[in-house]
């Protein structure tokens, strides 16, 4: 994908007259133009939907900082922060400030891309008919994705109070392309960004093909679809939603558990992954996971604590390695700076079908335990007989390990970070303060603990 991208230059001089400017909430861009100026054929909408996907990948988001800090907030005694860069140690003490530069760029970058996707849909009409519905489906999957990550990281969890009167994170649903006082959009409820994510996703699903080269398609809308309903503890529709993936023979698990990272192309076990070549794209999970024998800085170490929870004959434990120049252990995860960022895995799916099941005494597709089965085999070990709840979510733990899951999982299953409950506002991200200065529609609307 980013080959493609790098040589389509009209996706990336939209992208750029549509950035938000410095000094607002990020959705307005430097100058005014009409969209429709710039988005006069199908051939310019669809190098814009692109350049989202672009924007995506960037090391702010899925090509990093998303992954990387889900990881760190989440645990004390599993992973060590080592690193010299402020703003990833404040979040991995849990003592993160308003002007913290990780948190202010994510969600400048989340909210470029949403206008990016915004714009696409303002322009549907220009599309041509046979691309006209994956078009739309793309957008709304991208677009439904960021207000995920951000709802998740800057407000409570679904969870954490009455959802319907929480504060979540401002929705932008129209392309701004100047400002005025409309740009300056209050937050709104957690329970109204979830609707509006649950529309999207829903969207989406009806209006994706199934196959879609390395792009959005049907099965990464409903996969998508089977993490909001986790969240919402909604474990039916969850259940539902990854046994569609599942069921659908797709997708398959890589025959050795190593073999599902590390790759430059797509492997059967992908849902969606964000592509990365030698030209462009960025993996930042390998600048900070990695050693610096893999080409990584080497500023997070993973702690006895963590290898622990491996079984001796684990494949996954064989795939941790000390760092003989700097000392400690690294997982093998994020070795090569060129190959894809993995955002969903069908293991993925397994485990949440395996748990949503569980909870809900049912066996859609399959019995809760030859889920967790299937990926105890991938792994070397022999089946169980029987699970309980507390052994999901372990195995979940072990398969998913460092690959932005952890706080998630976490917050919605009401379980602490060290001494921290999970609703603590040090688990919650602050709304930026050049955000809070720039856009009074923030006023009063901070984040609990940063006032």
């Amino acid at each position: 994908m980013k080959d493609i991208i790098h040589n389509i230059t009209l996706s990336l001089c939209l992208a750029l007259l549509l950035m938000a400017c410095d000094e607002g909430l990020e959705i307005a861009p430097d100058n005014s133009i009409e969209s429709g100026q710039a988005l006069e054929t199908s051939s310019d909408v669809e190098a814009l939907l692109v350049g989202a996907y672009d924007v995506l990948g960037d090391g702010d988001l899925y090509g990093g900082n998303l992954l990387r800090d889900a990881e760190l907030i989440a645990t004390f005694d599993e992973l060590f922060w080592n690193g010299t860069f402020i703003a990833p140690g404040q979040i991995y003490r849990k003592e993160m400030l308003v002007n913290n530069d990780v948190a202010e760029n994510t969600w400048e970058e989340a909210y470029e891309t949403i206008n990016i996707t915004n714009n696409v849909l303002a322009n549907l009409e220009v599309v041509n008919e046979a691309e006209v519905d994956r078009v739309e489906g793309e957008a709304r999957f991208l677009r439904a994705v960021l207000y995920l990550e951000l709802v998740r990281a800057y407000a409570p969890a679904w969870n954490d109070g009455d959802p319907a009167s929480s504060l979540g994170v401002p929705m932008v649903l129209e392309p701004t392309t100047t400002v005025t006082e409309g740009s300056y959009v209050e937050r709104a409820s957690v329970a109204a960004v979830y609707t509006q994510i649950l529309e999207d996703l829903q969207a989406a699903q009806a209006l994706l093909p199934e196959t879609n080269g390395f792009f959005a398609n049907q099965a990464a809308a409903q996969a998508m679809l089977s993490r909001v309903y986790l969240m919402q503890q909604n474990y039916p529709a969850a259940a539902a939603m990854a046994d569609s993936v599942i069921s659908s023979g797709v997708y398959s698990l890589n025959g050795n558990y190593a073999n599902a990272f590390n790759n430059e192309s797509n492997t059967p076990e992908d849902i969606f992954a964000i592509q990365v070549t030698s030209q462009d794209g960025i993996n930042d999970m390998n600048t900070f996971f990695a050693s610096p024998e893999n080409t990584g800085r080497g500023d997070i170490y993973v702690e006895e604590d963590h290898l622990m929870l491996y079984e001796p004959t684990d494949a996954r434990l064989a795939f941790f390695y000390e760092d003989l120049d700097l000392g400690g252990f690294r997982t093998g995860k994020w070795d090569d700076q060129f190959a894809n960022v993995n955002i969903i895995r069908l293991a993925e799916m397994y485990l949440t079908r395996a748990e949503a099941n569980f909870r809900s005494g049912t066996a859609v597709g399959a019995a809760p335990v030859d889920d967790i089965n299937v990926i105890r085999d991938r792994a070397g070990l022999n089946p169980v007989a029987s699970v309980t709840l507390e052994e999901i979510l372990l195995e979940r733990r072990r398969e998913l390990a460092f690959e932005g899951h952890y706080i998630h999982d976490l917050k919605r299953t009401e379980r602490p970070v060290g001494d921290l409950p999970f609703d603590s506002p040090r688990l919650v991200y602050p709304i930026p303060q050049r955000e809070m200065d720039a856009n009074p529609g923030l006023q009063g609307q901070q984040n609990e603990g940063y006032n």
